[in-house]
């Protein structure tokens, strides 16, 4: 069965990737969750969309990720309004790493991508907590998040 990527799979490839697998690997795994859609002509043309919005938020080299790691400490705390559920400052839901490269990129940050970002735990309540982004292999930079209530 031909596949094309959606996202990475280890030992299979990455986004935008054509691959040829077992069909039932395919149909029972890969298609469902969605980590592939099937190889057709239409497909082709949302590879290229796919392809270019993960370019947007790729690290390229280990000089890159250095740069992106400056520009992330240069933000200092990144600030995140969330609903609180209750006065006592109990969130409604958690923060998110989607949440929080939103919060970067409004805060005058680069794009990251949400895998990136690594949780403590699960943040649910205003204040301050500490998050990392793995940038490379090489590069990680640790930060705070501020989250405070609507």
């Amino acid at each position: 069965m031909k596949l094309i990527l959606t996202t990475d799979v280890s030992g299979l490839g990455g986004p935008g990737d054509i691959v040829e697998v077992k069909d039932g690997y395919g149909r029972n795994y890969l298609l469902p969750r969605g980590y592939a859609i099937k190889a057709t002509k239409g497909a082709e043309r949302e590879v290229q969309t796919i392809r270019r919005s993960q370019e947007a938020r790729r690290i390229r080299n280990l000089d890159h990720a250095k740069e992106v790691k400056a520009q992330l400490e240069g933000l200092g705390g990144v600030p995140l309004s969330k609903k609180a559920a209750s006065g006592s400052g109990k969130l409604f839901g958690s923060v998110t790493g989607a949440d929080i490269t939103s919060a970067i990129k409004a805060a005058g940050g680069p794009m990251l991508d949400k895998r990136s970002i690594e949780l403590p735990g699960h943040i649910k309540t205003v204040g301050k907590h500490k998050f990392s982004a793995r940038l490379h292999p090489e590069v990680t930079v640790n930060l705070e998040l501020e989250v405070t209530a609507l």
